[in-house]
């Protein structure tokens, strides 16, 4: 599950990271307040930034023509007029397609003086089984560009998940990025800090960049995360009910959210062949030979090791709200998985639905002889595949047709 920025940045804040001074505000009287608060403080600047589950939003263009999602604001009625042409209207980056997302809550920050820009970032690798600390003194650029050509200026510190952060850790990674003083001493900190946002709150990624070091009003040095993105793992999330409730329905897909009613892991493509297939292995796998042919996937759709009939049905229905799907590929591998009642489940929807689309299905491992056999029983139009191969070529060549 992903959040927006100002929800990272109060998690974080919760666990003793320094942030800008802001408030998230959904209607243009709440921003002109909080601009109003910014500048009476003693602020000169403020920051006005659509959030929106998408990056490139500096970048990017509102529908009605106003450029950039992320603006600088020298005054309230400045901060105004940004609220005026960001909240309701469509944001398009180059991470949200031509469709663009909807802004409906913008930040109003406190904009710093940037001295130096950093890259922080915590992660699980999966490789060595621990956590990861990640920080690049090339911050406020994308840190595979980094990787790509300065991978020397990438700093890594595994953690042993067993004891946790040590404080000798942040500070060889404060050291590492060249801070020296009081913007070290606040890098001890803030690193200790993500660490733990990351851990106690069971999170995929924490990532901040920019990580600055800022001056402030009274001359010194400080080090803030100007930027904050934070992705939670889904499987963990039963455990934080505050943290679900910051999940935003208007930022994910309909059909996304459907079929996490049904604990099914689906995620739309923009390709005409439908998969539905059980096992994430295996789905990327069908999603790869559909490509290797010619045709391309409308969706990953990975319906788990033991799903019911219910939710085979469900994930027919969700296939079929895709007006680009023009066939349906069932890829199943039944390990755990018993094949006839996929074949069963397939029956059903295919009668519940009154299917019209080409059905191609390819069976194999447990109980596989006792679903075919249902699915030949059925009467209906159902294209059989020996190999994966073979039903993936009989797809592509379905739609082909």
């Amino acid at each position: 599950m992903n959040i927006h920025e100002y929800q990272a940045k109060q998690l974080l804040k919760q666990y003793g990271v320094a942030v800008p001074s802001g408030e998230p505000c959904k209607t243009v009287a709440e921003a002109k307040a909080a601009a109003e608060k910014l500048f009476a403080a003693g602020h000169t600047l403020a920051v006005i930034k659509s959030q929106i589950h998408a990056g490139g939003r500096g970048k990017g263009t509102f529908t009605h023509g106003f450029k950039g999602g992320v603006k600088l604001a020298k005054s309230v009625d400045e901060a105004v007029n940004f609220a005026e042409n960001m909240l309701g209207k469509t944001l398009v980056t180059v991470q949200t397609g031509p469709e663009g997302r909807v802004v409906q809550t913008i930040l109003v920050a406190a904009a710093e003086k940037i001295l130096k820009e950093f890259y922080l970032a915590v992660l699980l690798d999966r490789a060595n089984s621990r956590p990861l600390i990640m920080a690049s003194t090339e911050g406020g650029v994308d840190i595979e560009e980094v990787a790509a050509h300065s991978p020397e200026k990438i700093i890594k510190e595994w953690v042993d998940p067993a004891v946790g952060i040590q404080p000798f850790q942040a500070r060889k990674i404060a050291s590492g990025l060249g801070l020296k003083g009081d913007a070290y001493n606040g890098a001890v900190k803030l690193i200790m800090g993500v660490y733990k946002t990351w851990w106690e709150c069971d999170a995929s990624m924490v990532e901040i960049n920019p990580l600055a070091v800022v001056e402030t009003p009274a001359g010194k040095e400080a080090i803030i995360c100007v930027d904050a993105k934070i992705g939670l793992d889904d499987n963990a999330l039963y455990r934080h009910p505050d943290i679900q409730a910051m999940r935003d329905l208007a930022e994910e897909s309909p059909l996304e959210i459907e079929a996490s009613k049904f604990a099914l892991n689906y995620i739309k493509l923009d390709g005409s062949i439908a998969c539905l297939v059980n096992g994430a292995g295996l789905a990327m796998s069908t999603m790869d030979i559909i490509q290797h042919f010619g045709g391309m996937p409308a969706n990953f759709l990975d319906v788990g090791g033991g799903a019911s009939k219910d939710q085979v049905s469900a994930a027919f229905k969700i296939i079929l709200s895709d007006p680009n799907v023009k066939a349906i590929f069932v890829n199943i591998f039944g390990g755990i998985m018993d094949c006839n009642v996929i074949a069963t489940g397939i029956v059903e929807a295919v009668r519940e639905t009154g299917l019209k689309l080409p059905l191609v299905v390819r069976l194999e491992g447990n109980n596989v002889a006792a679903g075919k056999a249902t699915l030949a029983a059925s009467g209906l139009t159902i294209i059989s595949g020996d190999t994966m191969a073979d039903a993936a070529k009989k797809v592509v060549a379905s739609v082909a047709a």
